[in-house]
């Protein structure tokens, strides 16, 4: 295959700023030469490229939703081309961003003290530090206030008892974002690897997310000191809800990359196999895939950059993230689908991504809100009518 060429039907190019097309084309050169020679061999053994993550922070990747503190500050727009450009790569690298990125630093941030701020983020930012967010559970995953996990005081020290899990980054972070219930309200605790009482063994066999850290996170009488308590989540389950909105803009961006790289796969291989003493390009029905992909992948893009306009606007609303949340992995699942009719046989090998893509789709599509999930939250801003319950 030949180098990737972003698809752009409609010139949206022309929207960016010239400092955005430079970070773009930086990460996308990053992803180029050190993610793709060697992403599908760490998909095959299920494990993640450790060794790129100094490299991201030095890039200014990890925290570029954030000022100060080490952290670039690049607006919402660049930070969505960049999980855009790591997702195309894979998911596993643009969950490690997010989760770092907005799931961890963002709250810190938000909710941390200034002690709390000044000991995590800089190394956070530069890499040397790695963060996880242990909000659901095993028995509640989209209902996150039927939590178990708990926390007492205990002098001057808060107790966690519980488990979390599907984390990503768990085994491997240095601290975990933990929410649990104090006198019944949630709050937030940075509980720090190494803490006795915490443990975080990894979850094995997966076929989705492969080149992702997942885990299980463990507390049995996990003793916190009260300056990790995160004093600003007072606010109860609000604060994960905030971060977990973070988390979703960049899915809605990412998810954009994955669509891209599976109808440039698609459209090339089209243009190459030959059936019938032509290329399959030149037959209606492969046509009628390949423009249902750059339609859907165009309306998805413009989409995105609504959103990024209005965040950094500071306008943006929860359910219009949940909007471009549910559309757009829902559009980049359908393109992985459709390359990989396209490509046929050879869409199940791992010579070829959209296969990958395709398993790896399937739990974005259920990570972060499910897309039910996210349907109903746009449904309830439509019709001041509440379907959960």
């Amino acid at each position: 295959m030949s180098e990737y060429t972003c698809p752009d039907f409609l010139g949206l190019d022309e929207l960016l700023t010239d400092d955005q097309k430079l970070i773009r084309q930086t990460v996308r050169r990053f992803v180029d030469d050190r993610v793709m020679p060697d992403i599908a061999r760490h998909a095959r053994e299920g494990t993640f490229p450790s060794e790129l993550i100094p490299e991201m922070g030095s890039l200014g990747m990890l925290g570029a939703n954030l000022s100060g503190f080490g952290c670039t500050d690049l607006g919402a727009i660049a930070y969505g081309l960049i999980n855009q450009e790591l997702e195309r790569g894979d998911s596993g690298l643009r969950s490690f961003v997010s989760v770092q990125s907005s799931l961890c630093m963002w709250p810190i941030f938000t909710f941390g003290t200034e002690e709390q701020k000044q000991r995590w983020l800089p190394a956070m930012a530069a890499g040397e530090a790695i963060g996880c967010f242990g909000l659901t559970e095993a028995g509640s995953g989209s209902d996150p206030g039927s939590m178990t996990t708990t926390a007492r005081r205990d002098g001057s020290d808060y107790v966690l008892n519980g488990a979390k899990m599907w984390i990503t980054n768990g085994s491997v972070a240095d601290v975990a974002i933990v929410w649990a219930k104090l006198d019944g309200e949630v709050r937030g605790f940075l509980v720090e690897k190494g803490m006795p009482g915490f443990t975080a063994p990894a979850i094995k066999n997966k076929f989705s997310l492969r080149a992702s850290v997942t885990s299980e996170l463990a507390f049995d009488g996990v003793r916190v000191p009260a300056e990790n308590y995160l004093v600003g989540s007072d606010v109860g389950l609000r604060a994960p809800l905030q971060c977990l909105n973070q988390a979703r803009y960049s899915i809605v961006w990412g998810a954009l990359g994955a669509a891209a790289a599976c109808y440039d796969e698609a459209l090339r291989y089209a243009k190459e196999r030959k059936q019938f003493g032509k290329p399959i390009a030149g037959f209606q029905l492969v046509q009628e895939k390949l423009v249902w992909m750059i339609t859907e992948l165009t309306k998805a893009q413009l989409l995105a950059y609504r959103l990024g306009k209005l965040k950094d606007a500071g306008k943006v609303r929860h359910e219009q993230i949940s909007m471009g949340k549910l559309n757009n992995v829902s559009v980049a699942l359908k393109c992985a689908r459709l390359a990989r009719e396209i490509l046929g046989a050879a869409g199940i090998i791992d010579e070829y991504q959209c296969g990958r893509h395709l398993c790896n789709l399937e739990s974005v599509y259920t990570y972060e809100g499910t897309h039910d999930i996210h349907t109903l939250i746009v449904g309830e801003a439509i019709t001041g009518e509440r379907a959960l319950i």
